[in-house]
């Protein structure tokens, strides 16, 4: 399937709210605007990362509940789980969602999922896959907010950078190769222990969304070579 830009667009213009909140903050120049297919890719990024940096507040929930669809399509599952991503969103109060964010990502000293690179790829914090992810980072030309205290490898900093490379037109096998080093290698694991955790409601469904939306991801890059 193709997303709507109204479906996931968050902003008019994605680099202020990235500049704004994104764990890893940078400093871009501002490119030409790319096409809409590019503009799909870069908001359905860029909406995944807004979920999992913060509870939403209730202008991001409302808009998030815009993303029920029409549900007959059978067997395609990006967009059935986005419509279940909508009617959650339509569910729940900004109130619980922030309990539940709680309870799976921060806890009583740690929540019920990390949601770091390094801490999939090796077991730890603060590992090698952080190393390598700073120094991509830096090849880029992106550079973390002083005023940001999340490691890069935070799974909404992934996508918010993921979500810019698209967005500044880099060309696709750059694309491919920081989705490759930093995305695909982990975060479908993630995604999947999110989706079984105890506390998850929700972030359930934002997780089948996040795990569709990343095989559709493989395969447009597959088709890419």
């Amino acid at each position: 399937m193709t997303l709507q830009a109204e479906d996931v667009y968050i902003n008019q213009n994605p680099h202020d709210a990235i500049e704004s909140s994104a764990p890893t903050t940078v400093s871009i120049e501002k490119k030409p605007v790319v096409d809409e297919e590019q503009q799909y890719r870069a908001s359905a990024y860029a909406l995944i990362a807004a979920l999992l940096r913060s509870p939403p507040d209730q202008e991001l929930l409302h808009h998030v509940a815009g993303l029920t669809q029409d549900t007959q399509a059978e067997g395609d599952d990006l967009l059935l789980s986005m419509s279940s991503l909508g009617v959650s969103a339509k569910l729940h109060t900004p109130e619980v969602i922030e309990d539940e964010f709680h309870s799976l990502f921060i806890g009583l000293g740690k929540g019920e999922v990390v949601p770091y690179a390094s801490w999939y790829l090796t077991g730890f914090l603060m590992e090698k896959p952080l190393s390598d992810l700073r120094q991509n980072l830096v090849a880029l030309g992106y550079q973390k907010s002083a005023t940001t205290c999340e490691p890069e490898d935070h799974a909404a900093a992934i996508c918010e950078v993921m979500s810019m490379i698209i967005l500044e037109g880099k060309d696709y096998e750059k694309q491919n190769a920081f989705f490759q080093a930093h995305l695909i290698c982990w975060l479908g694991r993630f995604f999947n222990d999110l989706s079984n955790a105890k506390s998850a409601i929700f972030y359930k469904a934002l997780s089948r969304f996040g795990s569709a939306f990343l095989m559709l991801e493989n395969e447009y890059f597959s088709m890419q070579t």
